[in-house]
């Protein structure tokens, strides 16, 4: 998140240049490329100093090159691209409940709207590009999660701002706090349960977890595993077939309404204390998530909230964890990696002062970052270009 502007600079660049052996005109190439090159850059600062915790540089600067990005792509015509991928996977990770993970991202996304409004954007020409990423886990209010996501987002998106694009767009990624240790192969049952509800609420993409993420990365058929979970679901599931086979049922139309409420209930409690930002210098946000955490904890460890083979339902008798296969990067391939950053500076060894030089300046000169690095990756790796602008725009601190 906080080096996200100069990795995505690279991969347009990539895409520019694929485009480039295809024409042999550069502009055409530019053009096309970034109008139709499709993916999502992360770049969410906010729920960074909130729950994640890899904050860089300042959260001034952050939300500087954030909105550099977005004012690049509204220039160049980039469309089909995500600027900033709003995160509550990661509040959720670090402990939230569901109504707090929604909550506190939902008052991240309005945060980066009235950023860009500050800055002169106007609201239909960015709306478009931002994207979320929820996490699913088993509790009750996850059910609903995506409709009250959408619901609140689209009626503010309509009568706060007068914006003609009111969709949010969002990914889910399963739980990952639910993963345990423990009867490993029970994750995939939990991993199953919440993809069939993010599902059934229509998400617009969806990451499985593989059973033994509770101990390494994942093997190619711990992989496969997850994938099937999705596929089966989409391609064998009937009830699947129907847009949501939930709608219209007495649980889930008041379930909507009350998370509705508290998430509501939530935004003045920040809005009380300055918006997020203000929260943020009081380090509400993390409190309220590490206190939910905690509760977390003490629930599952004392047995009040039950596990099953983990706290509850045990074996009979304590058997040897399964073998696992640790993944681990090969000593070859980072010899092979640092070879091949060290070609990189030696060819570019020439040129690599002047654009580092550009780039100073811009910042300095308070031109678009963004627009700049589109050059500068060209000739600086990823730690020249992030040590120059974490001298130019402040170390990253706490104020608490």
């Amino acid at each position: 998140n906080g080096p996200a502007a100069i990795i995505l600079a690279m991969f347009l660049n990539t895409a520019i240049d694929h485009q480039l052996e295809k024409t042999n005109a550069p502009d055409t190439a530019t053009r096309y490329a970034l109008q139709n090159v499709r993916g999502t850059v992360q770049s969410d600062i906010l729920k960074e100093d909130q729950a994640q915790n890899t904050c860089i540089f300042s959260t001034e600067f952050a939300l500087r090159m954030m909105g550099d990005v977005q004012e690049y792509f509204i220039q160049q015509g980039i469309q089909k691209y995500y600027s900033v991928s709003i995160s509550g996977f990661h509040i959720a990770e670090a402990g939230a409940n569901p109504i707090t993970q929604l909550a506190f991202t939902l008052a991240n996304g309005f945060t980066y709207i009235e950023y860009y409004l500050a800055r002169g954007m106007k609201i239909d020409a960015f709306a478009d590009n931002l994207s979320f990423f929820f996490s699913s886990g088993l509790d009750a209010e996850y059910t609903v999660l995506g409709r009250v996501a959408r619901r609140i987002w689209a009626i503010a998106l309509r009568d706060v701002y007068g914006a003609k694009s009111q969709r949010l767009k969002y990914h889910v990624q399963t739980s990952g706090r639910s993963l345990h240790a423990q009867e490993m192969e029970f994750n995939d049952t939990r991993t199953t349960l919440q993809a069939l509800m993010a599902l059934c609420e229509n998400c617009n993409s969806l990451h499985t977890n593989a059973y033994d993420e509770a101990l390494t990365t994942p093997t190619e058929d711990s992989v496969r595993r997850a994938m099937a979970i999705q596929l089966i679901i989409n391609r064998e599931l009937g009830m699947n077939a129907c847009e949501n086979f939930f709608q219209g049922s007495y649980f889930v139309d008041y379930l909507t309404d009350l998370v509705e409420e508290q998430v509501l209930s939530e935004f003045e409690r920040i809005s009380a204390r300055g918006g997020v930002l203000g929260a943020m210098e009081t380090q509400y946000q993390r409190g309220k998530i590490q206190e939910e955490s905690l509760h977390y904890e003490e629930q599952k460890h004392a047995g009040k909230l039950p596990i099953i083979g983990v706290n509850t339902f045990l074996p009979p008798q304590v058997s040897e964890r399964p073998q696992v296969e640790l993944i681990r990067a090969a000593v070859e391939l980072k010899k092979q990696r640092v070879a091949t950053i060290n070609t990189f500076k030696d060819r570019h060894k020439q040129d690599k002062d002047k654009a580092l030089k550009a780039l100073s300046t811009t910042v300095r000169e308070e031109e678009n970052i963004f627009a700049e690095l589109m050059h500068t990756v060209r000739h600086a790796t990823l730690k020249e270009i992030t040590d120059l602008l974490f001298e130019l725009g402040g170390e990253y601190r706490r104020l608490l």
